[in-house]
């Protein structure tokens, strides 16, 4: 198929006397579409839904910088602007949709993706494959998204982005002095070093000045080791863009950690990617016809999904009070975060590197991790300060329905308890508006095999569940029908504890497995005065105390979690699943994002000879038959709960009755 070129935002001259007789809000002024693909998919029929086509193009933004609406972005007066007043942007956008459009469901799945690439097809339709252009029937996966009929919407939000592979990239102006001169301010990259190879590292903002008296790096192996100076002697700019050990070819070490502090230039003027995913949805959701909208009358309801990184994004764009449009109405009725934690995002600042996250391990030292960590608005006692990320959707009516879903391992590598805490250390009830659901013993992110941690990595993926919770936030936002109740571990029931001691925990002491309780602590950094107009002065920055108390989900006698939302494969275990890994350097420091698959003993032989307190599974499954059943009466009742639908409850019960579980000798 030729080059497409079509673009979008022909208003009628009447619309153009009437925006000159109004104020002038964020909006996109153009969409141009530069890829057709219809039918998509090689022609494959999604159910009822039937068939897909592909929209690929990029949309053209511009934000009034004196609008109320954009005031907290960070270097926003600092911004170029048009003839017009306004602050230009553009993005990639990416649109999957019903050909037939009636027997579509008329929701907009706006993905929020991670780092300019997609990962809902993976999580919410099982897909095996990975890119950012979805063309082959395997990329649709079990095609669920498509067969619930959504029109499926990805854009770029991310500035850091590299182009390229197909990734969504978005371009921001970048910020100057008023008098036109470069801003010159510090900046912090890490370097996390996980091989024997690496000789050069890049930096995300060019330095201002290639005097090496300048700049500083570090090295430490754990966190809270004190960093060792590398001297300038032993290092060197590849470029205005790159450092390199010297002499040239030396190796970092494996397992460290580089700190490198520089004077760096040509911030962006990063927050705007919060407006422009606030106007393409608001664009595609609300312009009429007159503007030329593919899907002007369509969308009823608009809901976000998110794995990780985007899904701290969302908190922000929450806070920072983006789901309110420029006609002040709602943009997202509901918002579905995956593994988000109860952090923030390092985007709405000068020199912002939104892809650094914190783990116990890494990236400690930029500002992700602090008050407010709740969509309930509450008092902070460490910073007196009263905030939460709803208090000015709340002000403005543009709250939507919102579920936390987190894993495991956000307790442990991100200190995500804090999310569900008062000041105090007491349980926080959940707005009315907001569920919180654990996916118990689940990791960061599904792996097989030890990687760079001790133990093989947690292969449970959260897909199932996620299907379930999409469905019940639909019913939610459409019907009004109530949500399943949350699912957490509480201080007050006895399931949120400290990481130590071990016993108090609940996790067994397994022949093999160490156990440390190392967690990411709740830490305060001190950034500097201008900290709160988003402009770090101060890097590294000044730890002032570890005020924020942190803890765990409590596990049972096999080392499962007790709380929360526990599958199949938990309920009716084979192995102990954690959320929590150590690594295998790096001084035994948390695997980052890993949990691990710790197998049962097969026999009550194996077991005793090992000294393995957990029972083997001939001794917990003396028959098949007797295994299938429990997974079968676990899975549905999770169905009858509404964290589980029919298909899938059908795929493990069949799953069981294939597996050899129950057949000893």
């Amino acid at each position: 198929m030729g080059k497409i070129i079509r673009r979008f935002a022909a208003p009628s001259l009447a619309a153009l006397f009437l925006a000159a007789a109004m104020p002038v809000h964020a909006h996109i002024a153009h969409i141009e579409i530069s890829r057709v693909e219809s039918p998509a998919f090689e022609g494959f029929s999604f159910g009822k839904t039937g068939q897909y086509k592909k929209l690929v193009g990029r949309a053209y933004g511009e934000i009034d910088p004196k609008d109320r609406r954009n005031a907290l972005i960070t270097d926003i007066l600092l911004a170029p602007r048009n003839l017009k007043g306004m602050v230009e942007y553009s993005t990639d956008i990416y649109i999957l949709e019903p050909i037939d459009p009636l027997k579509g469901n008329h929701r907009l799945f706006f993905e929020i993706n991670n780092r300019g690439v997609i990962a809902s097809l993976r999580q919410f339709n099982d897909a095996t494959t990975r890119g950012t252009d979805p063309s082959k029937i395997a990329d649709a996966g079990n095609g669920f998204l498509m067969r619930q009929g959504y029109t499926i919407l990805w854009s770029g939000w991310d500035p850091t982005v590299p182009p390229g592979n197909g990734r969504f990239t978005i371009n921001l102006p970048i910020a100057h002095n008023p008098d036109g001169s470069q801003i010159v301010g510090p900046s912090l990259e890490e370097f996390v070093v996980d091989d024997a190879s690496t000789t050069k590292e890049a930096l995300t903002y060019p330095v201002a000045d290639l005097d090496k008296s300048k700049a500083q790096l570090t090295a430490r192996v754990r966190y809270e080791d004190k960093p060792t100076v590398v001297p300038p002697a032993a290092w060197d700019y590849v470029s205005m863009n790159a450092i390199t050990l010297l002499p040239v070819g030396t190796p970092f070490q494996q397992g460290s950690l580089y700190e490198f502090t520089y004077p760096a230039t040509n911030p962006m003027v990063a927050g705007l990617g919060f407006a422009a995913i606030r106007d393409v949805a608001s664009f595609l959701r609300r312009t009429s016809k007159g503007n030329q909208n593919p899907f002007a009358g369509d969308i009823q309801f608009a809901y976000t999904s998110c794995v990780s990184q985007p899904c701290r994004a969302m908190h922000d764009f929450l806070r920072l009070g983006f789901n309110e449009d420029e006609s002040s109405q709602m943009v997202f009725d509901g918002v579905l975060n995956w593994v988000g934690g109860g952090n923030g995002i390092f985007l709405n600042y000068r020199f912002a590197q939104p892809g650094r996250t914190h783990r116990q391990h890494i990236a400690r030292w930029f500002p992700e991790y602090q008050f407010p960590f709740t969509n309930r608005v509450i008092s902070d006692p460490v910073t007196g300060k009263t905030d939460g990320w709803l208090r000015r959707c709340l002000s403005s009516h543009t709250c939507p329905k919102i579920f936390e879903v987190n894993s495991e391992n956000e307790y442990w590598a991100k200190a995500a308890s804090v999310f569900q805490l008062d000041g105090a250390g007491k349980d926080l009830l959940d707005p009315e508006n907001v569920r919180n659901y654990f996916l118990s013993s689940l990791p960061h992110g599904a792996a097989e095999g030890p990687g760079i941690c001790q133990q093989p990595r947690n292969p449970l993926e959260p897909n199932p569940i996620l299907r379930a919770l999409l469905e019940a936030l639909d019913q939610w936002v459409a019907n009004g029908k109530i949500p399943p109740q949350s699912r957490m571990p509480r201080r007050a029931n006895g399931t949120l504890v400290p990481s130590l001691p071990q016993a108090g925990m609940g996790f067994p002491k397994i022949p093999g497995v160490q156990y440390n309780g190392r967690i990411h602590t709740g830490d305060r950094f001190d950034f500097g005065p201008q900290f709160d107009e988003g402009i770090l002065t101060i890097l590294p920055p000044t730890l002032i105390g570890t005020p924020y108390m942190t803890f765990v989900p409590k596990t049972d006698a096999d080392g499962n979690d007790i709380a929360g939302i526990r599958l199949p494969e938990v309920a009716v275990p084979l192995a102990t699943y954690t959320g929590w890994a150590l690594r295998a350097n790096a001084g035994d420091e948390g695997c980052d994002g890993a949990g691990q698959k710790i197998d049962f003993p097969l026999s009550k032989t194996n077991r005793e000879a090992s000294g393995d307190p957990r029972l083997s599974i001939e001794e917990r499954y003396p028959t098949h038959l007797g295994y299938v059943s429990r997974v079968q009466k676990v899975a549905a009742e999770l169905r009858e709960q509404r964290l589980l639908l029919e298909e899938d409850v059908q795929r493990y019960v069949e799953q069981a009755a294939k597996s050899t579980v129950g057949n000893q000798p």
